[in-house]
């Protein structure tokens, strides 16, 4: 009998916490999805969105949210940088300082770079990224992120 409480504790526990190929993967996806913005492609980028995603950033309108809301941001980013004289936005990720994953959902937190030419000017901004994300049936999908500037 302690020998199968001990199995069903254990398996409770492992339940809760994160293999390695889940952060591979959920990582994978935020990795495909800067690819994409630096890409310029902000159809694929919004495939790795889920459709009721959320997402804050610091051009208006602010918010996004709800069905197609990353291509609805990435619409709005395209407007706003172009009124902005912003062109060759890439982004890079630094090293996350959280990417905690349980049942299912991940949440990362990670500095990242911003590099971009502003009215023919190099520009470099630091920023902190929260995302969320969801493990569906057909893998992690982004459910939502926030964007802060340093």
């Amino acid at each position: 009998m302690k020998k199968l409480a001990a199995v069903i504790a254990v398996a409770v526990f492992a339940s809760g916490v994160a293999s390695a190929s889940d952060k591979t993967d959920a990582m994978a996806v935020v990795h495909k999805w800067v690819d994409s913005f630096n890409k310029g492609d902000g159809k694929t980028g919004s495939s790795y969105c889920a459709d009721g995603a959320l997402i804050i950033d610091d051009f208006a309108p602010h918010v996004w949210q709800g069905s197609g809301a990353c291509a609805s941001w990435y619409k709005d980013y395209e407007a706003f940088a172009a009124k902005m004289q912003i062109t060759a936005a890439t982004v890079a990720l630094g090293k996350a300082r959280h990417l905690d994953i349980d049942s299912g959902y991940a949440y990362l937190v990670t500095p990242t770079t911003l590099t971009y030419t502003k009215a023919g000017k190099p520009v470099t901004d630091k920023a902190i990224v929260t995302m969320s994300l969801k493990k569906g049936s057909s893998g992690w999908q982004i459910t939502g992120w926030a964007w802060a500037d340093q």
